[in-house]
């Protein structure tokens, strides 16, 4: 595997699926891997027009058409890694569009191999 044929993030099939019934409520999503300490690490999904993107997030890329967000500081972190979204039964954080939806969304991760990192996509 060639380094620009690994993606930063990627998401199951049930995350798939997810994010799927939550576009038909909400068509322009996006998300934001939280870092805070109410919600943990768990991804958060918004309607785009409600979360501004700051001067210090990076985008990791795209799951299905949506833009995926890290802020700087936990890329630093996480970028020696792959994020795979995934969905597990829960509730989701307090303001993600995942939650009361019996379901949440999870990240779960695996370090990239030798050469597999890949560049960031544009902003």
């Amino acid at each position: 595997m060639t380094s620009s044929s690994i993606a930063r993030v990627i998401a199951t099939d049930a995350a798939l699926d997810f994010i799927a019934e939550i576009r038909r409520d909400h068509p322009d999503i996006l998300f934001h891997q939280s870092g805070g300490c109410c919600d943990g690490s768990s991804p958060m999904c918004y309607p785009s027009a409600d979360y501004r993107v700051g001067e210090t997030d990076i985008k990791l890329g795209d799951i299905d058409d949506v833009p995926f967000y890290i802020n700087r500081s936990q890329f630093e972190a996480w970028q020696h890694t792959q994020l795979i979204i995934d969905v597990v039964p829960g509730r989701g954080g307090m303001f993600s569009l995942d939650n009361g939806r019996e379901r949440r969304f999870l990240t779960r991760s695996r370090l990239f191999g030798e050469g597999e990192a890949c560049p960031l996509p544009d902003r």
